[in-house]
């Protein structure tokens, strides 16, 4: 298992592959959907953090919530950060990451209209070992990071159940 790091230590390429390579499930259907969408409210609750969770299969919406302190902006954020991860099969602070190493931003790397696609932390792939990416889970509401590290954080214990 990976060592969580501390909520200011940096994050590399290297971090985030291993975290997608050690995070994936042996099934998702809705009822762990469910689970994982409760597990992430509860933690951010826990937190007393305003955040929006989102939970989806196969492009189907099986779990949102959004808590005190959001705005609609976070369920735009969750849309775009989620194009992201649909369309490279990477956690969005993943491919965020591989544009700023290569010191371009996703639209000029990769064509992408902003409006639709944001490569910034908290949407991750629900990949399920031996069959691939099967959707996407996301936060919006903290600093990416953060975000980041919550779907991390609790993906991982979910997991562990």
């Amino acid at each position: 298992m990976t060592e969580t790091p501390r909520d200011d230590a940096p994050i590399t390429l290297a971090d985030l592959a291993s975290q997608e390579d050690e995070l994936q499930l042996t099934r998702f259907d809705n009822d762990d959907a469910w689970a994982l969408g409760i597990a992430l409210v509860e933690e951010a609750r826990r937190d007393d953090a305003g955040v929006v969770v989102d939970v989806e299969r196969g492009g189907q919406q099986l779990f949102h919530a959004a808590l005190p302190g959001t705005t609609p902006d976070n369920d735009a954020w969750i849309v775009r950060k989620g194009n992201v991860v649909r369309r490279f099969g990477h956690s969005s602070l993943y491919v965020g990451e591989l544009c700023r190493e290569r010191g371009s931003s996703l639209e000029a790397t990769f064509g992408l209209p902003s409006a639709d696609y944001a490569a910034h932390g908290g949407a991750f792939p629900l990949l399920v070992r031996g069959v691939g990416p099967v959707g996407v889970v996301a936060v919006s509401g903290l600093p990416q990071v953060q975000d980041h590290r919550l779907v991390v954080r609790v993906l991982r214990a979910h997991i562990a159940r």
